[in-house]
């Protein structure tokens, strides 16, 4: 399966100041690139390109005085199985002292996963006493998706787990706020993801496209991905950075001022080409 994603971004800015761009596809799928992507910034500026401490690459784009706006836009096409996300419900999970150094930071409190909270008692009496791995995470994303109602005019850039408990309204990076949160309440190393998540597979109606957020769950060795917003294996996903939350992860990082003014995103499978006839 081929998938076509993109997006047009464009942002109003009001002082010379240097946006960071998380806008690329993660290096874990650069290979299924068809093509190199067609980045670009209007005006045309400097880029500087670079990895950060999660392997995400990152775009800065220093923007100097009587530039009022910065637009990003982005073409490309990625091979994809076409299989929904794969379930390992064997998976288990580790007790601390085999786990990878790598991975304790994904068990740690950050910006929006306050797992030294109220949190963490109401995960050991809700999910406690339920079997370890794949199970006690699937339950947590059953519990995430019942508890949060879907609201695209709630969404708010500060909410942080403990928020979307308390309020029960977000969007996609609340439902994965919170069951991320709720995953290291329990010692699972978990983290915060987000890329292109289109309507592939799925009935209509169809919403407008955005960029998706889900977590990815370290059990039996490896990450494991889960998506509390959906709440059922999808098709076509493409990861573009990964970290603790999505103070992490920003879309764009701008220091100081700015106002969207654009903001479409594009992920669709691409029709297969019609047979030619014989000559």
């Amino acid at each position: 399966m081929l998938i076509r994603i993109g997006y047009d971004i464009e942002l109003a800015l009001s002082a010379p100041t240097t946006v960071l761009a998380a806008l690329h596809v993660h290096p874990s799928r650069a290979g299924d690139l068809q093509a190199p992507e067609q980045f670009a910034v209007e005006p045309a500026l400097p880029l500087l390109n670079y990895q950060d401490g999660f392997d995400n690459t990152i775009t800065r784009v220093d923007v100097p005085a009587g530039v009022g706006s910065v637009r990003f836009t982005n073409h490309a096409v990625v091979a994809d199985s076409g299989l929904p996300d794969p379930v390992h419900a064997d998976a288990r999970q580790h007790p601390l002292h085999e786990l990878p150094l790598e991975v304790f930071r994904f068990l740690l409190p950050s910006r929006y996963c306050e797992v030294d909270s109220e949190l963490m008692p109401f995960a050991w009496n809700r999910f406690g006493q339920l079997p370890e791995g794949w199970a006690r995470v699937q339950a947590i994303c059953d519990f995430a998706h019942r508890h949060i109602r879907f609201d695209y005019m709630q969404a708010r850039a500060n909410r942080t787990a403990l928020q979307a408990w308390q309020e029960g309204v977000g969007v996609c990076r609340d439902y994965a706020h919170l069951s991320v949160t709720l995953c290291r309440c329990l010692n699972i190393p978990a983290r915060y993801v987000t890329g292109y998540l289109g309507d592939i597979g799925m009935p209509p109606p169809y919403a407008a496209m955005d960029f998706a957020a889900w977590m990815e769950v370290y059990l039996g060795g490896q990450w494991h991905t889960f998506d509390a917003r959906n709440n059922t294996p999808r098709i076509g996903r493409v990861l573009m950075a990964r970290g603790r939350d999505a103070a992490d992860v920003p879309i764009t990082m701008v220091f100081g001022w700015s106002q969207l003014n654009r903001f479409e995103v594009i992920t669709d499978e691409v029709a297969p080409a019609a047979p030619q006839p014989a000559p």
